[in-house]
Parts: structure tokens; C-alpha cells; sequence
């Protein structure tokens, strides 16, 4: 069984998280879910990631504030910048020392790139690894909903007005009533040719479980965000970006963007996916991963075995 942990932010936010794995495990695998989820998106990879024997890392997954299990957020705080703080401050009390591998789906990958933008030292001090699933660095410049120009103009029109009403909302759930009513909506929005009742299922109860101030606050922040400056600037860091052809909120040209800024990223595309890749194609999305946190283990390896040895001078000494 995990560990959970409780964190409170200097804002007073409460965050949930579970730890699982060896205290002295090679690498650190921090998971992070999208906008409107929670940490339970991520189940197979963490459970993928269990069956690697001794090479097992150590894995966190926590709920980003105003989702989940976290306590709610200030409108005013419902902001990437403070997730990126958040993230700081997550590797500071449960992952302060030893190699990281950061995972992110969606609002998780960005809020990496915010973690990336807002400390650079800590981020090239701690970070070997980089995993970054249906996201992207460039707000929603790609974002069509797989619709005609006209049509996209309109629904995003829509979903501006409609996210300053819930961000005003306060710290109250969508009423399990509506639920069933946003299922097909969901169904259509988040997955691709095919869906698994148990994935859609969970991603209805997640959205359930975020606040309505979180559905709507976090939405001109997400839209807004531009970070491939950022990301070029990490180079040599293992990295692999995954996006499926089908996904309409962060389409392929948002993951070849992000490869474009990281040289050596690895990009697969998923024929027939959408948005909810670690649930859609989850032994394809925990392949990739397990290669990323496998190259940064044996990278760190590398490294501590170099800083051992004397330089000639010390040995003649």
C-alpha cells in the first residue's frame, strides 16, 4: 500500500499525496494529472512501474490544488505559476535528494514547463528525466477541438465565458446529478476511436471531484501559457513525448512543437487515441515511461561513478 502524505503550501493549500516504492531507490518518478483529473489517472503506469523488481523507483502522485483529495484553491491562485510552485515544493519535503523523473499528462506537463520556467537551478540540479504525455507548451495556439475554424471560434467563445462563471463558483463540485449528463460530452472530447468503460468512468469521477473554481480558474492560465523558450533551454535532459492523432484538446502539432524545442526528444504518435492516453493505451504509455526512468537511473549511475573518481592531481596527493 502507498504512503500518504499531506503538504501545506505556504498558502495554506493542502496537498494529497501517495509514495510508493524503496526509499533508496535508483530514481524518483513524480506523476502529475491533467486539468479536471487527479492522481488516479496515472493506476496502470504506477502499477506497471511496482513489477520492475529491484530496479523499481520510487514513485509520487499527488493531487494538484483544487483537485483530488488537495484542498481547494483561491481564485487568484488557481494559476500554472502555482503549480509550478507546488511541484517545487512536493520534491523539497517527500523527493529532496537522489535523480527525478518528472511525468506529466496534459495540465501536468505544463506545469512542469512552469517548474522548468520558475527554478531553473533546482530543475537542473534534480531533474534526469522528462516524460511529457498530451500536452503542450504553447496554450491553446493548436487547439481546434477537432473542428472547422468557424466552429472552434464559437466553442472556445463558449468556454471562456462559461470558465469565468465556474471560476466564480467557489470551492463547490459538480452535483453528482450532471455527471452522467457530461459523460458523452467527455467521451467525445477526451478519447479517441475507442474507449474503455472503466476509463471513461473514472475520468467522470475525477471531474467530479475537482471544484468548479479549479474547472473554470485554471482555464485563462492553461490557454495562455508559452513555454518553448523554456524548454529549449533544457537540452540533454532524456525526454520522450507521447500524443495521440485523435486528441483534440492538445493535437499533434503541440507535441511536435515540444520536440522540436528538445533535442534527442523521442515523439510517438498513437494512431486512434485522443486526450487520455495514460488510461486510452496505458501499456503504451508505461513502455515509454519505463524507458525514460531505465535512461535516467543509468545516467545518474554515470554520473556518481565519475564525481568518485580522483582527478590525477588528487591521486598523485
Amino acid at each position: 500500500m502507498p504512503e500518504r502524505h499531506e503538504i501545506t503550501l505556504a498558502d495554506g493549500v493542502r496537498l494529497h499525496a501517495e509514495v510508493s516504492g524503496p526509499s533508496r531507490a535508483p530514481a524518483t518518478v513524480v506523476l502529475l494529472h491533467g486539468w479536471c483529473l487527479d492522481r488516479r489517472t496515472w493506476r496502470p503506469q504506477v502499477a506497471a512501474l511496482r513489477e520492475l523488481g529491484r530496479r523499481r523507483p520510487r514513485v509520487i502522485a499527488y493531487d494538484a490544488r483544487g483537485h483530488g483529495r488537495s484542498g481547494s484553491t483561491r481564485r487568484r491562485a488557481a494559476t500554472l505559476e502555482h503549480l509550478g510552485d507546488d511541484l517545487a515544493e512536493v520534491l523539497r519535503q517527500l523527493a529532496p535528494t537522489g535523480p527525478v523523473v518528472l511525468a506529466g499528462h496534459s495540465m501536468g506537463g505544463m506545469t512542469i514547463m512552469e517548474y522548468a520556467h520558475r527554478h531553473p537551478d533546482e530543475f537542473a540540479d534534480r531533474v534526469s528525466g522528462l516524460f511529457l504525455v498530451a500536452t503542450t507548451a504553447e496554450g491553446h495556439t493548436h487547439t481546434r477541438y477537432g473542428l472547422p475554424a468557424g466552429l472552434t471560434g464559437v466553442l472556445r467563445a463558449g468556454e471562456t465565458l462559461g470558465a469565468g462563471v465556474l471560476a466564480r463558483s467557489g470551492a463547490w463540485h459538480p452535483h453528482r446529478a450532471v455527471l452522467p449528463v457530461l459523460r458523452p460530452a467527455l467521451r467525445w472530447l477526451l478519447f479517441g476511436d475507442e474507449c474503455a468503460e472503466a476509463a471513461l468512468g473514472l475520468t467522470v469521477r475525477s471531474v467530479g471531484r475537482a471544484s468548479l473554481r479549479s474547472i473554470g480558474g485554471f482555464r485563462a492560465s492553461i490557454g495562455a501559457q508559452q513555454r518553448l523558450e523554456t524548454l529549449a533551454r533544457l537540452g540533454g535532459v532524456p525526454a520522450a513525448v507521447l500524443v495521440g492523432d485523435r486528441d483534440r484538446l492538445t493535437p499533434v502539432p503541440c507535441a511536435e512543437s515540444i520536440a522540436a524545442a528538445l533535442p534527442g526528444t523521442e515523439l510517438t504518435v498513437l494512431p486512434g487515441a485522443g486526450h487520455m492516453l495514460p488510461l486510452e493505451r496505458p501499456e503504451a504509455v508505461a513502455a515509454a515511461l519505463t524507458t525514460i526512468v531505465h535512461r535516467a537511473a543509468r545516467n545518474a549511475h554515470r554520473a556518481a561513478r565519475h564525481a568518485a573518481v580522483p582527478i590525477s592531481g588528487e591521486r598523485a596527493a
